[in-house]
């Protein structure tokens, strides 16, 4: 069955060099060439980033990383530090604040790649 099984995340992009600086320097991933693009292993999944014309055509979040809530703020600061800008919008229940999405315990964070593919980071727990 499937659910025994990890998933990764495909994102398309229109230039791998770009993205490959993007992914690596600025969200410190460490990838692995192959012939079609890069992967790049996070946690006990991945997310593989390889050319395509459609690149960032997807509107809605295409990545997403679950951090334990210890954890979400300094990432967020890391990501920051990187230059990374975050994404804010009408949402029901969602208060803002710098950037950062806040409801009922909840936090999130989303952000684009330099194809406009949608990533997010969420606090768990």
């Amino acid at each position: 069955m499937l659910s025994d099984h990890t998933p990764a995340a495909v994102v398309a992009t229109k230039d791998l060099a770009r993205a490959r600086s993007f992914y690596e320097g600025m969200l410190g991933l460490v990838g692995e060439p192959s012939m079609e693009g890069v992967s790049y292993r996070t946690g006990e999944a991945s997310i593989f980033v390889y050319p395509s014309q459609f690149a960032g055509t997807n509107q809605a979040t295409g990545v997403s990383f679950g951090l334990p809530s210890d954890a979400f703020d300094e990432e967020v600061a890391i990501l920051r530090d990187a230059g990374i800008t975050f994404d804010t919008f009408e949402a029901e229940g969602l208060d803002w604040s710098d950037g950062v999405a806040s409801a009922e315990g909840f936090k999130a964070v989303w952000f684009s790649d330099p194809d406009g593919n949608v990533l997010n980071i969420t606090s768990q727990g």
